[in-house]
């Protein structure tokens, strides 16, 4: 299918590239079908990926790999909470962050705190609020030196 995006212009992906989320994401819930996209020309996994909506062209969100943020990360997840998108073992579970890049890039965050999960095997996706108080809402990625 070819899909008309606002960055990256018209692009084709394949059926099995789109990942339903039943209750879309945070703020967007009447959008319901993404894709993540990423540069495959890259040597290595790039730090900010992209979860692109597929119905609305000006709906894209940076994402991040948690373990990129945090290699400990391991928030507190009831396994009901994940029912929605079918059991699948956790190496088939793919987590990301949503990031928010302002102007001011120095300022750029990541919710820790409400974690997209997709079962990469169902392709569906969950948008899920943790109750881990240790995690922010808003963590910079770029920490300034206490003085």
């Amino acid at each position: 299918m070819k899909i008309d995006t606002k960055y990256f212009g018209e692009i084709e992906i394949g059926d099995e590239k789109v990942i339903h989320f039943d209750n879309g994401v945070l703020g967007f819930e009447d959008y319901k079908d993404y894709t993540i996209l990423y540069d495959i020309d890259a040597e290595e996994e790039p730090f900010f990926s992209w979860l692109q909506s597929v119905e609305e062209k000006a709906l894209a969100f940076p994402i991040v790999n948690p373990f990129k943020v945090d290699k400990s990360y391991n928030p507190q997840i009831n396994e009901g909470m994940l029912k929605s998108i079918g059991e699948c073992p956790d190496e088939d579970l793919v987590v990301f962050f949503m990031a928010t890049i302002p102007e001011d890039v120095k300022e750029t965050s990541v919710n820790m705190r409400a974690p997209l999960i997709i079962n990469s095997i169902s392709r569906k996706g969950i948008q899920l609020i943790t109750e881990s108080p240790e995690y922010e809402i808003k963590h910079k990625l770029i920490r300034q030196e206490e003085e």
